[in-house]
């Protein structure tokens, strides 16, 4: 890996508590496979799974699916999920996957790849897939819309404010917008046949504390807690008491729907 990040046990935690799962991403992934190579759905590969989201989901559409992370707390969590007993995990970095070569019919990296030394993780994407696998890579930009009413702009407002206050507590390593990084590992595959994806909406709508909780876990959240924890919670505070005020409620129980914004590719092995 080279970057490690949301090692700690309690942003492990919160990780578990608040990521949405991106089933729509997944059955656009397994209706891609159906249309290239159908019936070769034996083992799949989340790749980076922190605590399986992603990986869950991917069950019942294959024979065996294996999660693997650099750490040790996420996979603790994932073991606290309900797993379907197809589902197992290994603590393994990206770029050193435990499988033969040919083995995997899907390598799927969600939110995850732009962690990865991303050139080692694509050889060693290709040597693990068997010839018309798919790799499938996939994030999201953190401009995240609110709707609620009419006062669906004013919370957006809000949610910019926030997040131009933690842009600075960017990893150098995410550059300027992990977008580019993906369109750029997209551009260095070779494999023929590849389509990118730019802005898939996927809406959930969750308790107003269930967005807070997500941009808690965001990594430039948690930079800012490591430098400063009591300007990460007075950020977090001012957010918060701003978003109720716009919706005119006085609980965080307050059902709000979030727009996230896929960004997703997939390539297929050639045979």
């Amino acid at each position: 890996m080279a970057v490690r990040a949301f090692e700690g046990k309690e942003h492990a935690a919160a990780y578990l508590q608040y990521r949405v799962a991106p089933k729509e991403l997944i059955s656009r992934i397994v209706s891609y496979m159906k249309e290239t190579t159908p019936n070769q759905f034996s083992l799949a590969l989340d790749v980076g799974c922190g605590s399986g989201q992603g990986t869950i989901p991917l069950a019942p559409h294959f024979t065996k699916v294996v999660g693997t992370d650099v750490s040790p707390a996420q996979l603790e969590m994932a073991l606290t999920n309900e797993n379907p007993p197809n589902v197992s995990y290994r603590e393994c970095p990206a770029e050193k996957l435990p499988f033969a070569s040919g083995e995997v019919d899907l390598v799927a990296a969600m939110t995850a790849a732009h962690w990865f030394d991303r050139e080692k993780f694509l050889l060693e994407a290709d040597r693990v897939l068997r010839p018309g696998g798919c790799l499938a890579l996939l994030s999201y930009t953190l401009d995240m819309e609110l709707e609620y009413g009419d006062v669906s702009t004013t919370l957006n407002d809000i949610c910019e404010e926030l997040h131009a206050a933690l842009h600075p507590f960017r990893n150098p390593y995410l550059e300027t917008h992990s977008m580019k990084i993906y369109s750029n590992m997209f551009d260095s595959c070779s494999y023929p046949d590849k389509e990118w994806n730019e802005c898939l909406r996927v809406k959930r709508v969750l308790p107003l504390s269930g967005y807070i909780g997500m941009v808690g876990t965001f990594a430039t959240f948690q930079n800012l807690v490591q430098k400063d924890p009591e300007e990460a919670e007075r950020l977090l505070n001012v957010a918060r008491n701003k978003l109720m005020s716009a919706m005119k409620v006085s609980s965080l129980d307050a059902e709000v729907t979030v727009v996230v914004k896929y960004f997703y590719w997939l390539a297929r092995k050639p045979l």
